[in-house]
């Protein structure tokens, strides 16, 4: 008799049921929104912060150029030494002051400009800084050698090369990046779901063989069944908890951006500000124009169809190793031994992916790993946006599901033995052993 539905159903509704899932489904999303909300609020107090920074310029050449910008207001000292600059700026409770030092030869003031502060200012206060003092003291070279800057900035052309394939189709280099992000999300989706939900596996299958249950159960259920039970019914239960963190996380989101104020846009790293300068600088249409092409021109129904079938059969072959690691053990502290086989292929895909696939998908390295099994479900996943044949994927998922196959069968006898095996810790030698009985 099949008893896999009973079973996928127990597992189901066994995982479901249970305090802790039902406690971690709902808290998590709120703990990871309430991190997110707080680093967005403390980002936006740092971003509004007003600082103001006095310039001693003795040059009188470089403290001009400084405007005024959103947070940040310049003020010039004059008729006043070093010392008593420092001790006017502490006074006034400045952020820092910025001091250009007299030099016979004003156009080499490289080793002449020092920042004082109280605190370290941070990376892109000191980068703008310099950038502004690079142009301006470059601009005085040129003028003093008699060139017309007006004509040298008059004659920079700026160059977009349009991309196109023989077929006729549009690209640009914004779409490399587009793909490498729907790639990169859907490899590494699939990293962390075989990591959460195959240790789940591996920790139910230890706690029923601890309990003795597993003696009542394998009376009645082929092992194969049980273990097929395990690894689709905790899969099915994960893949419920993940859909739930999805939707509670957008609301979430929502509500804390609405109530409290905070806009999440405002996490920035430190060269944030450099990039939005660089955008601002460049031709926002054209960038939006090539954002739609980008994305109109990204395999979406065959991005779906392949992440479908590779998220599936990827986790059902990894999650088949680790319930048989579960059966091989009898507490999670002798799984460390065997962990290192499974981790290294994942590992190993992640950085394939990450380090080959953006820079040559169509490569030898990349398309051989995509047909590895044991890394091919993540780096086909990555390979795809960048336009994989049809017979590449097909040739890929075949050989997974056909090492799918070989490790239920392979993880079934080690299940098969395993499960009433007690208080003793196997080795590589003992597992070979397992497979011939």
């Amino acid at each position: 008799m099949n008893h896999l539905p009973l079973i996928i159903k127990r597992e189901y509704l066994n995982k479901v049921r249970n305090r802790s899932f039902i406690v971690m489904t709902f808290l998590s999303p709120m703990i990871m929104i309430a991190l997110i909300a707080v680093v967005a609020y403390l980002s936006q107090i740092n971003n509004d912060k007003q600082r103001t920074i006095s310039i001693l310029d003795e040059t009188g050449v470089v403290g001009e150029i400084f405007e005024n910008a959103d947070h940040t207001t310049y003020t010039l000292i004059n008729d006043a030494g070093l010392e008593t600059a420092k001790e006017l700026v502490r006074a006034k409770g400045d952020f820092g002051l910025l001091y250009i030092m007299k030099s016979p030869d004003t156009l080499n003031l490289v080793e002449s400009i020092n920042f004082y502060s109280d605190d370290s200012p941070s990376v892109s206060i000191i980068s703008g800084l310099e950038r502004r003092i690079e142009k301006r003291l470059s601009d005085l070279k040129l003028q003093n050698e008699g060139v017309d800057i007006e004509q040298i900035r008059a004659s920079k052309t700026k160059v977009a090369i349009a991309q196109e394939t023989f077929s006729g189709e549009k690209t640009s280099k914004i779409d490399s990046y587009l793909k490498l992000a729907f790639g990169g999300a859907a490899g590494y989706l699939l990293f962390m779901f075989i990591i959460i939900y195959g240790n789940m596996i591996m920790r139910s299958v230890i706690e029923e063989k601890t309990s003795r249950i597993i003696e009542v159960i394998i009376s009645s259920v082929k092992p194969i069944q049980l273990m097929m039970g395990k690894i689709i019914g905790t899969s099915l239960a994960g893949v419920t908890q993940f859909v739930i963190w999805i939707i509670l996380g957008g609301v979430l989101l929502f509500v804390v951006s609405a109530i409290f104020g905070i806009d999440l846009m405002q996490i920035q790293s430190p060269q944030q500000d450099m990039i939005n300068q660089a955008m601002a600088e460049s031709d926002a249409q054209n960038i939006a124009q090539d954002l739609i092409t980008g994305f109109v021109n990204l395999p979406i129904l065959n991005l779906c169809i392949a992440f479908l079938f590779f998220f599936l059969g990827g986790y059902l072959l990894y999650s088949s190793l680790y319930a048989a690691i579960g059966a091989a053990v009898d507490n999670e502290t002798d799984t460390q031994q065997f962990m290192m086989p499974i981790i290294m292929p994942l590992v190993l895909a992640v950085y394939v992916g990450v380090f080959t696939v953006i820079e040559d998908p169509h490569g030898t390295i990349s398309t051989v790993f995509s047909f590895i099994p044991l890394t091919s479900p993540v780096v086909m996943l990555m390979r795809i946006p960048f336009g994989v044949p049809i017979w590449q994927q097909l040739l890929s998922f075949a050989l997974l599901v056909c090492t799918f196959i070989f490790t239920v069968w392979f993880a079934a006898k080690i299940y098969r033995v395993g499960i009433l095996m007690y208080g003793k810790k196997p080795t590589y030698k003992e597992l070979w052993k397992w497979l011939k009985y």
